[in-house]
């Protein structure tokens, strides 16, 4: 039997979809936005997100998703095109990544070490959109010693793997070559060990 919706019902149903959707938009500058209205804003589009990584034929871009998260927040616009970020890391490197040090050059990541970095920005009229899903894992010394011995790999929110230059994304990730390339969250939002 097929189930016809009343105008009333079809009504509720449109405008409590289309709740959900403005609940995705934000009035506050994306300079502005706390670190609380940030993690409302990815809870709104986390599940839309992680459906389109999930879709990759790449390696993580689903079980990323079962790894711990570094941080209570998401991390405030800067790199990766000033986009709002939320780091997971697999079980071999997050104890240690959570100790955010500093001091790194004599104590690196463990090999297989995988960090996945989900990622949205905010449009200049307020819209949450979808980012790429950053990945950098750490690799034996001699398999990528130009590159800190990380290797970088990305996907787009719809599933496409995308075609990156190892160097482009190390030029960044190597201002931090005493915290072993890593980019660390904002102290407030840090997870702590």
């Amino acid at each position: 039997m097929k189930k016809i919706l009343t105008a009333g019902a079809f009504m509720t149903a449109f405008f409590a979809s289309s709740a959900a959707l403005a609940a995705c938009e934000t009035d506050v500058k994306k300079d502005d936005i706390t670190a609380e209205q940030a993690t409302e804003l990815y809870e709104c589009i986390k599940e839309k997100m992680r459906e389109g990584y999930g879709s990759a034929d790449a390696p993580f871009s689903k079980e990323y998703q079962a790894w711990k998260v570094t941080a209570t927040a998401p991390a405030a616009p800067g790199a990766h095109g000033k986009r709002f970020l939320i780091t997971y890391a697999n079980e071999t490197a997050h104890g240690e990544y959570v100790k955010f040090s500093e001091e790194r050059a004599d104590n690196p990541m463990p090999v297989g070490s995988i960090l996945a970095k989900e990622s949205f920005g905010v449009t200049k009229k307020g819209a949450v959109k979808a980012g790429p899903l950053f990945v950098m894992e750490k690799v034996a010394k001699g398999s990528a010693d130009e590159f800190g011995n990380w290797v970088y790999s990305a996907v787009q929110p719809k599933g496409k793997v995308m075609k990156i230059k190892q160097g482009f994304c190390h030029g960044c990730h190597a201002a931090f070559e005493d915290q072993d390339a890593l980019g660390y969250p904002v102290e407030e939002v840090r997870l702590k060990p």
